[in-house]
């Protein structure tokens, strides 16, 4: 890849990361708004208890924070700290939103690259053998388990994965973390919902590769078939399943949010749902705009990985390409 597309690259990534950054913040700060109840009586129930809460504390928590400010002045306040890579504090716990962000970001990525490798090792191979055994009756429940996985969301194949692996047999613990146990069952209910999607890709791929002229050649001339197929297949397969993959990374963000919440993962998905029931926009505004941060420079990562694999995409506009 060369440098001069190396840099119109990162000038669009960091194009995008700027209007996400802008619109998140917005709509967050917007939909805070809209929440119903007192945000003020919310935050100091999360600071002292809903026991300890009454008018007065409320009231000092509003004029503390400046909510009894008008919304527009809020707004602006935040827009300038963010314009200087300022994300506030927490008015909850009163910590620095960017140092939450950043020990609750690993655990993220940890769970969110264990699920996309597992939804694309699976996908791989059930893709793979429902188009070279397409004809065997072996391979005819792989399309009802995808239409059955596709009309399921992450949150329901996550309860039925704690209550078959977590509850009746015993397999795996159903919530929790700090052991490398306590990742599969959430990974799995990640990887679950990306899966149809990668085998339908995966074998449309492979069938278009095994019905070419190319591929039958490749046997006439008399290579075995393991090799055609890893010469002819290898390329197209890998090139539409990271396109895909790219295109789906809103799908695990999203999961993201639900499953960490009903394992308590403590990734920014579980903080998110937290800040928004105690009413912390900071909190709110930060974990928004790292999760979609992440999926802008995850989603740049896959573009570049295509682009790396065909060369015909690193052609300069209008140029002649081999």
């Amino acid at each position: 890849m060369t440098g001069t597309l190396l840099a119109r690259q990162a000038a669009r990534l960091v194009g995008q990361g700027a209007l996400v950054a802008g619109a998140v913040g917005v709509l967050s700060f917007a939909m805070t708004r809209a929440l119903p109840g007192d945000a003020a009586y919310r935050i100091a129930a999360g600071r002292y208890g809903y026991d300890m809460v009454d008018t007065a504390a409320a009231d000092a928590v509003r004029h503390e924070l400046g909510l009894d400010r008008p919304a527009s002045q809020q707004l602006l306040a935040w827009l300038g700290d963010l314009l200087r890579l300022r994300l506030g504090q927490s008015m909850v716990s009163g910590d620095p939103v960017v140092e939450e962000i950043a020990h609750q970001l690993g655990h993220t990525l940890q769970l969110s690259l264990a699920a996309w490798v597992l939804a694309l090792v699976l996908g791989l191979c059930l893709g793979m053998w429902s188009a070279v055994r397409a004809s065997h009756w072996s391979a005819r429940w792989v399309d009802p388990l995808c239409t059955v996985l596709r009309a399921s969301p992450a949150f329901l194949l996550g309860v039925v994965l704690m209550l078959g692996l977590g509850v009746h047999l015993d397999w795996l613990p159903v919530a929790g973390h700090g052991e490398p146990i306590y990742l599969v069952l959430p990974a799995m209910a990640l990887a679950l919902t990306l899966l149809p999607g990668m085998t339908q890709v995966v074998r449309t791929r492979l069938q278009q590769v095994l019905q070419s002229d190319a591929f039958e050649f490749a046997q006439t001339k008399g290579l075995p078939p393991g090799a055609a197929l890893w010469r002819h297949a290898a390329a197209p397969v890998a090139l539409g399943t990271l396109a895909y993959a790219g295109m789906q990374l809103v799908l695990l963000v999203e999961g993201v949010v639900v499953v960490e919440s009903l394992v308590a993962w403590p990734g920014i998905g579980h903080a998110l749902v937290h800040a928004v029931i105690s009413r912390d926009v900071p909190m709110i505004q930060g974990t928004a705009l790292a999760m979609e941060l992440l999926f802008v420079v995850l989603n740049g990562l896959m573009d570049a990985a295509v682009q790396w694999l065909d060369p015909r995409l690193r052609e300069p506009a209008g140029g002649s390409a081999a």
